[in-house]
């Protein structure tokens, strides 16, 4: 019966074709087992895809390549180029990164509440729109008024459409690797330190203006490119708690380290020492950090600093790009294995170490000592103190949380270049403001030890409380 319906289905054409398969003696001596192999790839082929939330961290590398490499990390170089053109004061030229950034501090909390509200998509189309309109303007200078309107409006465009967005994405996918992703971001920065050279080259070539242009053009294009890679929807909140418990046996800590924990409110962090702790030793290490965006190469290049040429200048700051960026990715690996606040600590005394060999250095080898040392605790501790505010304060608030706690950083990055250039006029050296800028590195050491992990607010642990008895209750009946 068997047979005839078979060649029945076979003269209709209906005939089912067989699968694709081998056949396995079973144990028991029945009918060999059947196995799929279509099937079997495919399921190895979704154990092997790669995770989406590790290419949200690429992609915001990528985009801090573009939105701080050549405006923050190459700015001195373009800073010295204009200096030869118009013969400015020292102050006036780099007081336009604090100018620049002045905006991004101001409204940093509002972009924060902008990126929770409207997502970072947005935010990064907008950014970069403005961002890539502001280089090609600042290509067209011919005054101070239009240099500082210029570089206003592209600082701003990459303050909104490049750090914020980028982390908050990031720290909402990789809840299980906030540190190490987020490191990924931050050493998107330094790698665009890597464009330094080519940056002078085209400089030498082709001249300042027609350099910046092109970077204005591919900051344009760019940016739909990002916002269109972050657009993605999140995974369900059991999907990423599955991923917080695999990864917490894995690393064998506890949950209440690294988990999904309370979301705090804004209003709920800014009462917590943990948010004032970070937000301080932010402003602390980055008081250097805005000083020597504007005037490393001064200080590398200039007779009364340690008085290379134009290009050996160049490998320095190449060399101190390259430890940051691996220290970047190093720091964000150990600050998932160990507490972040007394690695913070080490790190933050290396860094003010390095300021004060740059204080004395006048030879390459000083020079040299002093690319390592800032790269060390420069790039180590950066990915760890952003990781402490997602462990700490959740993932629902924090683009507005990471906004406010980033105010006091940005303002000691507003002020820097131009109270050092200002000093630099007056003494014709950075010799002691640079001892100053390390001695704020020192203390930063010591306020991050205050940033203790917050416990949720009384009423949410009651709550949590009454849903865990309520559990039981229910388990017991």
């Amino acid at each position: 019966m068997v047979l005839g319906s078979s060649l029945t289905a076979a003269r209709h054409g209906n005939a089912r074709r067989p699968r694709y398969s081998h056949s396995t003696p079973s144990l028991s001596g029945s009918l060999p087992a059947e196995i799929d192999l279509p099937s079997l790839t495919a399921t190895r082929q979704r154990t092997k895809r790669i995770y989406y939330g590790w290419w949200v961290s690429i992609t915001g590398a990528f985009n801090m390549v573009i939105s701080s490499g050549p405006t923050f990390q190459a700015s001195s170089v373009l800073f010295r180029a204009i200096e030869d053109e118009f013969g400015w004061s020292r102050a006036a030229i780099t007081g336009v990164a604090s100018f620049g950034r002045f905006g991004g501090a101001m409204l940093g909390p509002v972009e924060g509440w902008l990126t929770d509200k409207f997502g970072s998509a947005r935010m990064i189309l907008i950014g970069f729109t403005m961002g890539g309109a502001g280089l090609i303007f600042f290509a067209r200078v011919e005054s101070v008024i239009t240099y500082y309107a210029a570089f206003f409006i592209l600082s701003l465009g990459f303050s909104t459409g490049g750090f914020t967005p980028s982390m908050a994405t990031v720290n909402a996918w990789m809840p299980h690797r906030r540190a190490t992703a987020m490191s990924f971001v931050i050493a998107g920065s330094s790698a665009g330190g890597f464009l330094v050279p080519a940056i002078v080259w085209g400089i030498q070539e082709f001249g300042w203006r027609d350099t910046v242009t092109v970077i204005g053009i591919v900051t344009l294009v760019s940016g739909p490119i990002f916002a269109r890679i972050m657009s993605k929807r999140l995974p369900d909140p059991e999907v990423m708690s599955r991923l917080v418990r695999r990864s917490t046996r894995k690393r064998r800590k506890s949950a209440r380290a690294t988990g999904l924990g309370h979301d705090f409110t804004p209003s709920e962090a800014l009462r917590t020492r943990a948010f004032w702790g970070i937000s301080i030793t932010h402003m602390l290490t980055n008081f250097s950090v805005g000083a020597l965006s504007a005037h490393l190469f001064f200080q590398l290049t200039g007779d009364n600093g340690v008085g290379l040429s134009d290009q050996v200048a160049g490998t320095i700051v190449v060399m101190q790009v390259a430890i940051s960026f691996a220290f970047q990715l190093i720091g964000g690996f150990v600050g998932d294995q160990v507490e972040k606040r007394y690695a913070v600590t080490l790190l933050a005394l290396v860094q003010g170490f390095g300021l004060a060999v740059l204080a004395i250095a006048d030879n390459y080898a000083m020079a040299a000592l002093f690319a390592v040392l800032w790269g060390i605790g420069f790039g180590g501790r950066t990915p760890i103190l952003h990781a402490m505010r997602g462990d700490y304060f959740g993932r629902k608030h924090f683009g507005t949380i990471l906004g406010m706690s980033a105010f006091p950083m940005a303002l000691g990055m507003t002020i820097s270049p131009l109270v050092v250039g200002w000093i630099h006029d007056i003494q014709d050296t950075y010799e002691q403001v640079l001892f100053v800028l390390a001695g704020a590195a020192v203390a930063a050491s010591i306020t991050i030890l205050l940033a203790t992990k917050p416990d949720p607010p009384t009423g949410v642990n009651r709550r949590r409380y009454g849903l865990r008895t309520a559990r039981q209750s229910n388990e017991e009946t």
